[in-house]
C-alpha cells in the first residue's frame, strides 16, 4: 500500500481517512502553552491511546463514544508497523462539535487565578474562603471555543455555547448545549470517584463530542489522558497549595522555570515525564504498560 497522508494534523495526533471510519494516530509529540516542544516522549502515544480505549469503556454505558478498535489488525496494511502498534485508534466519523467541554472539581491553574482576583471562575461566582488545590462543592462546567492550530482557546458561556451550536446547528442549539454540559459532568463525576480509590485525583479535565450520521451526540477525541487533564497523587494531597502531577504539568512547570529553553526538553525531563504517564496509567487501569 502507498504511504497514507493524514487528512488532519493536530499538535500532537495524526487523523487519517478510513472510508466509512478514520484512524486517530496518538504521536509522541508533547505540546504546551500551544506550542509543540522539539523533543519527543517516547511511548506517550501509546499510553494515551490505552488510557483512552479504558475510559471509553468504562464510560460507555453514559453516552456512546467512537472507538471501535486499537488492534492495528482492524486497519489498513499501512498501519500494520511498529509505528503505529499500540496507538492508533479506529474510530467511528462524526461531525465534531466547535466546543471543548472543560469540567472542573478543584481550584488551580487559571481558575485559582481568576479566583484569587474576584471570586469567580470563567464568571461563575464560587464560595469564599476557597484556597488553592480545594476540591469545589460540585463540579463546575467551563466550556471554551475550539482554536486552530497555533490559536487560544477562549472561554464562552453556557448562552453562548447556545448561540454557537444553534447556528451550526438550527433548532437544536439548547439541547445540544445542555447533552454536552449534562455528559460532562456525569462522566467527570463517575470516573473521578473512580480515579480516587486508585489514587489519583482529576482536577479537571477537557471531552470533546461529535454528532453521528443520525445526530446522536457521541463522545470523541480522547479522555481522560495525561495530556487533557490534570491528574494530582491522592497520597499527600494538601489545599492551600499547588500539587505535584502525573500530567505534562511537570513539563509546564519546567518551561516556566527555563524561559530561554526554546521549549527543549533536557533527558531528565522527558524521562520524568513518561515515568509519569506510565504511573498514572498502570494505577489507574490496574494493568502494567506494554510499550
Amino acid at each position: 500500500m502507498t504511504d497514507l497522508k493524514p487528512m488532519k494534523e493536530g499538535k500532537v495526533r495524526e487523523v487519517y481517512d478510513n472510508g466509512d471510519s478514520i484512524i486517530m494516530v496518538a504521536t509522541d509529540r508533547i505540546s504546551a502553552f500551544d506550542v509543540i516542544l522539539k523533543n519527543k516522549i517516547v511511548n506517550k502515544g501509546a499510553i494515551l491511546t490505552q488510557m483512552s480505549k479504558f475510559w471509553f469503556d468504562f464510560t460507555k454505558d453514559i453516552i456512546p463514544n467512537h472507538m471501535i478498535s486499537i488492534d492495528v489488525n482492524d486497519m489498513p496494511e499501512f498501519f500494520r508497523k511498529e509505528e503505529y502498534t499500540g496507538n492508533s485508534m479506529k474510530c467511528k466519523k462524526l461531525e465534531m462539535l466547535p466546543i471543548e467541554c472543560i469540567v472542573r472539581g478543584y481550584i488551580t491553574g487559571t481558575g485559582w487565578a481568576s479566583y484569587k482576583e474576584n471570586g469567580t471562575v470563567c464568571g461563575i461566582k464560587l464560595p469564599d474562603g476557597l484556597v488553592e488545590s480545594d476540591q469545589l462543592p460540585e463540579p463546575i462546567y467551563t466550556p471554551t471555543t475550539k482554536a486552530d492550530l497555533g490559536d487560544h482557546d477562549e472561554h464562552v458561556t453556557f448562552e453562548e455555547t447556545v448561540d454557537i451550536l444553534e447556528k451550526k446547528f438550527p433548532g437544536r442549539g439548547e439541547e445540544l448545549a445542555k447533552a454536552l454540559r449534562d455528559n460532562t459532568i456525569a462522566i467527570y463525576k463517575k470516573c473521578a470517584a473512580y480515579a480516587r480509590e486508585r489514587g489519583i485525583i482529576i482536577a479537571d479535565t477537557k471531552f470533546e463530542f461529535g454528532l453521528d450520521e443520525q445526530g446522536n451526540l457521541v463522545l470523541g477525541d480522547e479522555v481522560l489522558t495525561p495530556d487533557s487533564s490534570r491528574f494530582w497523587p491522592v497520597e499527600g494531597y494538601e489545599p492551600g497549595k499547588s500539587q505535584p502531577s502525573f500530567d505534562k504539568q511537570f513539563v509546564r512547570d519546567w518551561l516556566k522555570a527555563n524561559p530561554d529553553s526554546d521549549y527543549l526538553l533536557p533527558d531528565d525531563v522527558i524521562e520524568k515525564t513518561i515515568e509519569k504517564y506510565k504511573e498514572a496509567f498502570e494505577l489507574l487501569t490496574g494493568s502494567k504498560f506494554q510499550g
